[in-house]
């Protein structure tokens, strides 16, 4: 059964840094595309960040861009977010989604929730003085 666990969130002052993980388990293909949404209390899912099959694209959401930065092992798993300079507007539970894809498409992602079928559970991110 396949199976997306985040893992990396927590309390931090802003300007600081995180990194979240997601790890994948029970995949039937190793060609998937790995998204980074997030919600914060009140308001809806926000397509963060994305990374490619074969980890050479990746896209962000304007309100991170320069500040986050998606990649993934060559192993393939787990896939990475690293966030700095964090914001009090960050703060949110981060949720990674995985979208398989076939291997003519190994270099797409997209910041479209409709997109992915999988799911993890989130991680809480607060950034907070």
């Amino acid at each position: 059964q396949l199976q997306l666990v985040e893992s990396g969130g927590g309390l931090v002052q802003p300007g600081g840094s995180l990194r979240l993980s997601c790890e994948a388990s029970g995949l039937t293909t190793d060609y998937y595309a790995i998204g980074w949404f997030r919600q914060a209390p009140g308001k809806g899912r926000e397509g963060v960040s994305c990374i490619s099959s074969d980890g050479l694209s990746t896209k962000y959401a304007d309100s991170v861009k320069g500040r986050f930065t998606a990649s993934r092992t060559k192993a393939n798993n787990p896939v990475y977010l690293q966030m700095n300079t964090l914001k009090t507007e960050d703060t949110a539970v981060y949720y990674c989604a995985a979208l398989p894809v076939r291997t003519s498409l190994q270099a797409t992602c997209s910041l479209f929730a409709s997109w992915y079928y999988y799911w993890g559970q989130g991680t809480q991110v607060t950034v907070s003085s």
